[in-house]
């Protein structure tokens, strides 16, 4: 989907109900998790920020790509072993629930991450 959101709200409102309170969700996480992180869209997809790019997500046809980056996606493989990865990408299908604890484990493993990044400004 070609969405040109200019926000987070008006990017989730493009999508049908049901995957519009999946987004809603994963987006609430994330901030409880990180109160401090920013909200923004880039590369075309909800973006959080934390001392840089915290994680992305977005949803497809099929499932919600969540975008830590290739840290967590690796320290987590074994967790993750249900679902289609790549790098720095997982892929959860929008027919199941969303593993709520799992994301939250890898979100605040980014949060670490990036509080641990040599030289960056809050």
């Amino acid at each position: 989907m070609n969405n040109n959101a200019r926000n987070i709200d008006n990017f989730i409102a493009k999508y049908p109900e049901n995957v519009q309170e999946k987004l809603q969700s994963l987006r609430r996480l994330v901030k409880n998790v990180c109160p401090d992180a920013q909200e923004k869209i880039s590369y075309g997809i909800p973006t959080f920020t934390f001392r840089g790019n915290l994680v992305h997500f977005s949803a497809y046809d099929k499932h919600i790509g969540f975008y830590p980056g290739s840290a967590p996606i690796a320290a987590f493989q074994e967790e993750l072993q249900p679902y289609k990865t790549s790098k720095g990408t997982v892929q959860f299908p929008l027919d199941a629930p969303l593993p709520y604890e799992l994301i939250e484990k890898i979100t605040k493993y980014a949060v670490e991450r990036n509080l641990n990044k040599k030289g960056k400004a809050i």
